[in-house]
């Protein structure tokens, strides 16, 4: 009998939550960051596609929390609490933040890909999750999966072809 694994769509500046058969999924990562929390006992898993590092820039009236990695991760990180994870046991592994463009002396503002890793790894730091793989940089995108029944998450690029971490 083949087991049936429900996929879930993660848009982008979205997040969402699957249990133990659940396959968390985005595309078109670019300098967005597709940032995932795993327990391993529960076999539970969220997933964040996060479009900017911080919410200080937000210029729209209703504040989307998926959109900005200070926001995503507080809220991915309680979305997993009501289904049962213990903070202690998660795990974190994301991919993206390419620098999709060359800008010449653009500075900072044009560093997205970058800034969004660093606020990634920042917030992670910050609420004591260990980042345990990442496949970030470059100037590429990706499309990722984090296998809830494995914890095995796949990257996937025209450029570089298949990974797992």
């Amino acid at each position: 009998m083949i087991d049936e694994q429900s996929v879930v769509k993660v848009a982008m500046a979205d997040l969402n939550v699957a249990g133990s058969s659940g396959i968390l999924r985005t595309t078109g990562l670019g300098s967005c960051v597709g940032l995932t929390l795993y327990d391993p006992l529960l076999k539970i898993g969220g997933m964040a596609h996060v479009m900017l590092p911080s919410s200080s820039i937000a210029r729209e009236g209703q504040l989307n929390l998926a959109k900005y990695a200070d926001t995503a991760l507080p809220v991915l990180l309680n979305k997993l609490k009501e289904m049962g994870a213990s903070h202690s046991r998660l795990v974190a592994k994301m991919a993206g933040g390419a620098q999709m463009f060359a800008f010449a002396g653009a500075g900072d503002s044009m560093r997205i890909g970058p800034r969004n890793v660093e606020s990634c790894k920042a917030g992670l730091e910050q609420m004591g999750i260990p980042l345990i793989g990442e496949d970030t940089g470059g100037n590429y995108g990706r499309t990722v999966e984090l296998n809830c029944t494995t914890g095995k998450f796949t990257i996937r690029s025209v450029q570089k072809g298949i990974k797992e971490l």
